[in-house]
């Protein structure tokens, strides 16, 4: 079947990955890493003066906890395909999908690396054909030429030179990012995810799959997450917004990693053990080569 397709059932089916699995079990993330992360989404919020934070694809909710114990005035909503987790704060709503004009700050951290998105690859006559995969096997080969709007997505954001180049095309991605715009009232939808841009494009695909902390090649069969990097300048140009890399937004947020003064070691002993395990936790999120790499994209609501 196509590629797609195959990753649409191995995530979203009757017997998914995220129908099934919890995300924190199988890889880390910048909540995960560090409340600072809910800080600065905090503070973003305060920025947009927004009064209500939802997060897209909340898995274990852990950064809602997080942004209420910062901020407990904020009114806060998990969207995701798994029940509700125990533990939440009762003022935070759960629901199953994004509301029609929920004002506010809608954030995705790595939720669009999941959306399914075609694959293609440039054969040996210059064609450029849709990638097929054997779901239980994992075996691929090359299927029907790429349609229209495939083709035309390819050829301005992942151009192909040689035969055997791959393109993970993001339409389907764009196309659901400018959806969430279009559907949250008024503020603006931050995504945050792993990316690239034209002049970093790779020449091969990123897919890959995460099983307990393990890298893999992609698998179909359910129990791995499947996952691939972001256009973000194809997302930008559907939804609006500047790709930024993740340590200039906390940058610019104020959360910038610096260690506290070692003067305060002998004058609040417990308050620089707190402050240089924060700065910590903030030098991580910043990291160049890890997650300071990732990018925001800051889009407005339409």
């Amino acid at each position: 079947m196509p590629l797609r397709a195959a990753w649409e059932a191995a995530l979203y089916g009757p017997r998914g990955f995220y129908r099934r699995e919890s995300p924190a079990d199988h890889f880390r993330t910048s909540p995960q890493a560090s409340a600072a992360f809910a800080v600065a989404v905090v503070a973003l919020a305060r920025r947009l003066d927004l009064g209500r934070v939802v997060d897209m694809g909340a898995g274990s909710g852990k950064l809602l906890v997080d942004v209420h114990a910062s901020a407990p005035d904020l009114d806060l909503t998990g969207v995701d395909l798994r029940p509700r987790p125990a533990g939440l704060p009762a003022r935070v709503s759960w629901l199953p999908r994004l509301p029609e004009g929920s004002d506010g700050l809608v954030i995705a951290n790595e939720l669009l690396d999941n959306i399914p998105c075609d694959v293609v690859e440039l054969d040996d006559r210059g064609e450029c054909r849709l990638v097929e995969v054997d779901a239980v096997t994992g075996d691929q080969r090359l299927g029907d030429r790429a349609g229209p709007a495939l083709l035309a997505w390819t050829s301005t954001w992942w151009p192909l030179a040689r035969p055997g180049e791959r393109a993970e095309v993001g339409l389907a991605r764009d196309a659901f990012w400018s959806g969430v715009c279009a559907a949250a009232g008024r503020g603006a939808c931050v995504a945050v995810d792993y990316g690239h841009l034209m002049a970093e494009r790779p020449r091969q695909e990123t897919l890959t799959s995460y099983r307990k902390g393990i890298q893999s090649g992609a698998a179909f069969d359910g129990s791995h997450d499947v996952t691939a990097h972001v256009a973000f300048d194809s997302l930008a140009c559907a939804a609006g917004g500047t790709p930024q890399r993740q340590r200039d937004v906390l940058h610019g947020l104020g959360l910038t990693g610096q260690r506290p003064p070692a003067g305060q070691a002998s004058t609040d002993p417990a308050g620089y053990l707190r402050d240089l395990a924060r700065a910590s936790e903030v030098a991580e999120l910043t990291a160049v080569g890890g997650l300071g790499d990732f990018y925001w994209l800051i889009s407005p609501c339409q």
